[in-house]
């Protein structure tokens, strides 16, 4: 992966939303943003930049096409609408792309598919050589068979798991206002513009957002703030900036450029999201992102400082938990967590602390009767012995810091 202040052979990932693609009511769609962000690929393409554009607005699509007035509300009616918009909506990127001769392909993921590591790695693989054949991939959620279990939740974390799939350099995600706001500027005359984000935990706190997407959409700016976090996490450098102004994609790169003494004044108005120093290698990220969490184990204090502390980072046995809860099996991801007492006044509560995500040598039920028990002791329990911990440190992924764990 390049730095992102070299400007030329960079991987870019684009997302925009159907806000930018279709007319909230009419649900036509909107050929100016359409072909600016094609002529913004192809600029960045010319520069020798490899691109991938994470798309919405199948079910905007389909409604137009079928003539139905609102999003329905059923899950099947959606999924229908949703098949058919998907063909309009292809047809309009490569009619567009085809005024250039520029090839696209069609990329159509859900969660469930990048559960399996080797279907994850044939997903990657996939990407990787569209790119090098030339072709700009044209990634959406398969929204006819995706149910609430296995969906991404909306095309911002599609996006950011794209991007760290293919371990690129920016992602830009294209929405309707500019860039972050401390609050909404159109009800908030005091809304201030966020530029740049180093911490997207602590920035949480500081900003409001919770107004929703649009009537067709499904995202807003909170689920931006995940999209980034996972986005910069894995390494990508990540922009907030205004769908209908693809052509400021190029500006903002060229801005970032170390050699570039631009003002900010002359620079479009964006967020910036930096990218983490020390990313998350592929495996773990794709533990902690790509994988569907099937319950949760509970561990001792002793247990989290064990594996959270640096020099430690100690595997997961079986003395240090103390409850398990949902049923899974072997191999599958759990999430990790401590279960805190805290007093406030006169009145007790249990807090859970996420410690990390991890994949299980062993099932629920098999945990549950070897919680609190030595290694040595799980032959005879179970008649047999998988592996010696529960989770091996090098399947955990930690998330939690020394210092959160009283």
């Amino acid at each position: 992966m390049k730095h992102p202040s070299q400007t030329s052979g960079l991987t870019i990932v684009i997302k925009v939303g159907t806000s930018s693609i279709c007319d909230e009511k009419s649900h036509f769609p909107i050929l100016s943003n359409l072909s600016g962000l094609v002529e913004t690929v192809l600029k960045l393409k010319s520069l020798q930049h490899r691109v991938v554009v994470v798309t919405s607005a199948a079910v905007g699509t389909g409604l137009r096409r079928l003539n139905i007035a609102e999003k329905p509300s059923k899950l099947a009616a959606r999924q229908a609408v949703a098949a058919v918009g998907q063909g309009r909506l292809m047809a309009l990127y490569d009619d567009l792309f085809g005024q250039f001769n520029q090839p696209v392909a069609q990329v159509l993921l859900t969660k469930n598919d990048l559960s399996d590591r080797s279907q994850y790695l044939n997903a990657v693989s996939c990407l990787e050589e569209l790119l090098s054949m030339d072709v700009v991939p044209i990634v959406n959620e398969n929204d006819t068979i995706s149910t609430q279990g296995i969906r991404f939740g909306d095309n911002d974390t599609l996006a950011a798991i794209t991007a760290g799939m293919i371990k690129a350099d920016y992602l830009f995600l294209m929405t309707d206002v500019d860039c972050l706001y401390t609050d909404n500027p159109r009800t908030n005359p005091d809304a201030r513009p966020v530029l740049l984000c180093d911490d997207v935990a602590a920035l949480k706190d500081k900003v409001s957002v919770v107004s929703g997407g649009s009537a067709l959409g499904t995202g807003g700016m909170i689920t931006k703030l995940i999209a980034a976090d996972l986005a910069t996490a894995a390494g990508v450098t990540t922009v907030i900036t205004h769908g209908s102004k693809t052509t400021n994609i190029c500006k903002i790169i060229n801005s970032n450029n170390d050699d570039n003494q631009k003002t900010p004044s002359e620079t479009p108005l964006h967020t910036k999201f930096t990218a983490k120093n020390n990313p998350m290698l592929d495996r773990k990220w794709w533990i902690l992102h790509g994988l569907h969490t099937a319950g949760t184990i509970y561990i001792d204090a002793g247990a989290a400082k064990a594996v959270v502390t640096p020099g430690l980072r100690s595997s997961l046995f079986a003395a240090g938990i103390v409850d398990v809860q949902g049923k899974f099996n072997a191999q599958q991801a759990v999430q990790i967590c401590l279960r805190q007492t805290t007093v406030e006044g006169d009145k007790t509560h249990l807090v859970d602390v996420a410690i990390g995500k991890g994949l299980v040598n062993y099932s629920s039920a098999e945990i549950t009767r070897i919680k609190q028990c030595n290694s040595s002791e799980i032959a005879g329990i179970l008649g047999y012995v998988n592996a010696d911990c529960v989770i091996h440190r090098d399947n955990l992924v930690r998330v939690a810091q020394e210092q959160e764990i009283s």
